[in-house]
């Protein structure tokens, strides 16, 4: 029994011929992945993950993490894509978003995410954030050519070569790379880097729970061992009795039969900014996974009540092409009660001495409500904490789903063939300065 429970609301016009049938069509897709006879089903590694995963190397990944977390101030993860949102998810989910003031403070390791843009400022941000402070390094990169990532990780190469010497330096980059080739598989050897492993077949944006994403959620100090047992539970879940409807069944089902009633924008919704991350890596995962030949659900994100002050209206009275997938989390970790005064100045005496977050959840059902009444179907993922278990729960039913999903639409869940478009243009624009 997992923690995670969906609700549905606001979906009564829909036909229930038309979801059974989406749920039946479901169970084929679940099959088809399951049975890896899909179409990119090498990719498919992550089904299995939380129960084999190797041992030896999450060893090594806590090893590496506690010698990283001795010896550093900061820690450089340079990734982008699949190679950093997971663990940039997680850390915001886990830590909270300020976690990095937080450990600053408290002389904690401080993490920092580098290589997933090209803006000067930015990096030259990052280095200014490291003046002084002892530090390391984590590339991510199958291939060790994504030109964000090697940009930046020459950058900050460069910065630990002269801080500490290149032997020095050597011992404070990790590279998760290919097993065995690649650039950066190549430059590991050669300088003597520890290195672990993105598997083959693993996709980026399902690799969260490798290498990819444990090394720096561990070195922040997080449970990986409890990250684990929340994926695997999820999977025991959605695989024990194929016949059940499972809550992953029906959302790629019902998320199917909406995008054929015109619902073709999903935006996922949160109420709590430390989740904004994790937003980040769910459009990610399906925005790439689904978006091809002509087809697919946009993903979008919100972050509530923010979002309600400039998107609300959209949401309520704009066109009704829109479906909300809200994530919350029942209990916070930290409360607070509002502030009592003499005088009733703004109209709020009376919420004196209540939580802050009673506020929050009834701004959730209120907003809910509204929406619905305005023709926005509703779905509803509510988990209790904010523990590396459930976080693991939420990691595997999300991907689980995703690629049920992706199979009923008819697409190949784990290529982005549409990527390399852009990455061939720019490296021919480039390609001038070669001379």
């Amino acid at each position: 029994m997992t923690d995670l429970k969906m609700q549905i609301a606001g979906t009564a016009d829909l036909p229930d011929y038309e979801l059974d049938q989406f749920i039946e069509e479901a169970f084929f897709a679940k099959d088809v992945l399951l049975q890896h006879r899909g179409p990119g089903a090498e990719f498919t590694g992550w089904i299995d993950l939380p129960e084999k995963y190797d041992r030896d190397e999450f060893a090594r990944i806590q090893k590496a993490a506690e010698k990283i977390r001795k010896e550093s101030q900061v820690l450089i993860v340079c990734g982008i894509g699949g190679s950093y949102l997971g663990a940039a998810a997680a850390l915001d989910f886990l830590k909270g978003g300020m976690y990095n003031l937080k450990a600053e403070k408290n002389n904690d390791l401080q993490i920092f995410f580098a290589g997933n843009n090209l803006n000067p400022t930015y990096i030259q941000d990052v280095l200014d954030m490291i003046e002084g402070k002892d530090f390391s390094v984590n590339v991510i990169s199958k291939s060790g050519t994504t030109m964000e990532t090697s940009i930046s990780f020459r950058i900050f190469r460069k910065a630990l070569e002269d801080k500490y010497g290149k032997e020095e330096a050597a011992k404070r980059i990790y590279a998760t790379t290919d097993k065995e080739k690649g650039a950066l598989k190549e430059l590991a050897d050669k300088e003597g880097y520890e290195t672990f492993v993105v598997p083959d077949d693993i996709g980026g944006r399902y690799s969260v729970l490798t290498a990819v994403g444990l090394l720096p959620i561990a070195a922040a100090g997080c449970d990986i061992e409890k990250l684990m047992e929340g994926a695997k539970e999820m999977r025991t879940l959605l695989l024990q009795d194929p016949e059940e409807v499972t809550d992953a069944v029906m959302y790629a089902a019902l998320r199917q039969e909406l995008y054929e009633w015109d619902k073709e924008i999903e935006i996922f919704v949160n109420y709590d900014p430390d989740l904004r991350m994790f937003a980040e890596w769910l459009k990610q995962l399906f925005g790439e996974s689904e978006g091809k030949d002509g087809y697919g659900i946009f993903p979008a994100s919100l972050n509530f009540t923010s979002d309600l002050h400039s998107m609300g209206q959209m949401i309520q009275d704009g066109e009704r092409n829109i479906f909300e997938t809200i994530i919350n989390i029942e209990n916070t970790p930290r409360d607070l009660p509002i502030a009592a005064f003499e005088e009733d100045f703004d109209g709020f005496k009376y919420l004196e001495g209540k939580p802050v977050s009673l506020l929050n959840q009834t701004a959730l059902v209120g907003t809910a409500n509204a929406h619905i009444e305005g023709e926005v179907p509703q779905i509803l993922f509510s988990i209790p904490d904010r523990s590396e278990h459930s976080l693991g729960e939420l990691f595997y039913f999300f991907e689980f789903a995703c690629g049920v999903s992706a199979y009923l639409e008819g697409v190949n869940p784990f290529n982005q063939p549409g990527v390399e478009s852009y990455k061939k243009n720019i490296k021919e624009l480039l390609s001038k300065y070669k001379d």
